[in-house]
């Protein structure tokens, strides 16, 4: 009995106090500075003891919950900063640039990222009885808002499962579930309902992107993409470039220098084999865009990202 009362107290405790469960919880699940998978399979935890140099990076779909510390991420210039009890929505899958802005041994960034799969906000939408967007209107695929205190809540009924795994078949995705609804109801909500909304244009352009992605090492035509999204090609360039801040083409590119960086990190390959890999021709062409992107040649960006994760 005590031990139920004592979880409830929690569930209506100040803000400061549960933010200070999850700053523990999640300190406790995330042990080291990474990205750590959980028994929760659509959370993964992320743990950072310094601040970090620019980066840039693929944000897939996902809600992020700051919990300590701070860190930014830049989309074409655009700036979104996110601190403690802020959540970042990525709708879509993005190429930015991210940077843990503060972070010490003693109080590390430390923030809980959760997967949004479109298909099951909208099944939730259809369940809740939640109304579709109305209009058509399109944004960034990224959107910045405070956490509410339901959002809060929920947040520390899923984490709170971490301890108790036997529980986590069947209770997580009810928790899960609960998180989406209160995003989906929240300020960002119709983000979200855009997404999943049959036939809109945010739809359409999600469904550009996972052409790309599952084609990036190809040559893709931009008339064949449109036809693919049913969308005409100018209609297409001007909305992917509202979502994402560029161009069919200049997305494409940034997912092939992303997988070709992968390959020599995690595979070891030389950049000329990484880059005919990826759909490069030229390995002039590929050195020179890989520069621009990560800010040195191939091979001495990786020589330097390894020293990092080395020391």
């Amino acid at each position: 009995m005590s031990h139920n009362n004592s979880t409830f107290l929690l569930d209506v405790a100040p803000a400061d106090l549960r933010q200070a469960e999850l700053i523990d919880l999640v300190a406790r699940f995330a042990p080291g500075d990474g990205l750590h998978d959980t028994a929760i399979a659509p959370l993964q935890l992320i743990r950072a003891s310094a601040p970090a140099q620019s980066l840039p990076a693929v944000y897939e779909p996902g809600l992020c919950v700051v919990v300590q510390g701070r860190k930014q991420a830049l989309l074409a210039g655009e700036v979104f900063r996110y601190d403690p009890l802020h959540y970042l929505v990525i709708s879509v899958t993005l190429p930015v640039v991210g940077q843990i802005l503060e972070a010490t041994p003693e109080k590390p960034y430390l923030c809980a990222r959760l997967n949004i799969d479109p298909r099951e906000i909208g099944a939730l939408m259809l369940d809740a009885g939640v109304r579709e967007s109305q209009g058509n209107g399109i944004e960034r695929g990224l959107h910045l808002s405070p956490v509410s205190p339901p959002l809060l809540d929920a947040m520390l009924r899923m984490l709170r499962l971490l301890h108790t795994p036997q529980d986590v078949p069947v209770l997580a995705p009810l928790a899960v579930r609960e998180i989406y609804y209160r995003v989906l109801t929240g300020s960002l909500g119709p983000r979200l309902r855009e997404l999943a909304a049959a036939d809109s244009h945010s739809q359409r352009i999600a469904r550009a992107i996972d052409v790309l992605k599952r084609r990036y090492a190809e040559p893709v035509r931009i008339e064949e993409l449109a036809e693919t999204v049913h969308m005409s090609p100018s209609s297409l360039h001007h909305h992917f470039k509202v979502v994402t801040a560029m161009s069919p083409l200049q997305f494409q590119k940034q997912l092939r220098l992303h997988q070709a960086r992968r390959l020599m990190m995690a595979e070891g390959i030389e950049a000329a084999s990484a880059a005919h890999r990826v759909g490069y021709e030229s390995p002039s062409q590929f050195s020179r865009e890989y520069r621009r992107l990560f800010g040195a040649p191939p091979r001495a960006e990786i020589a330097q990202m390894r020293s990092v994760v080395q020391a």
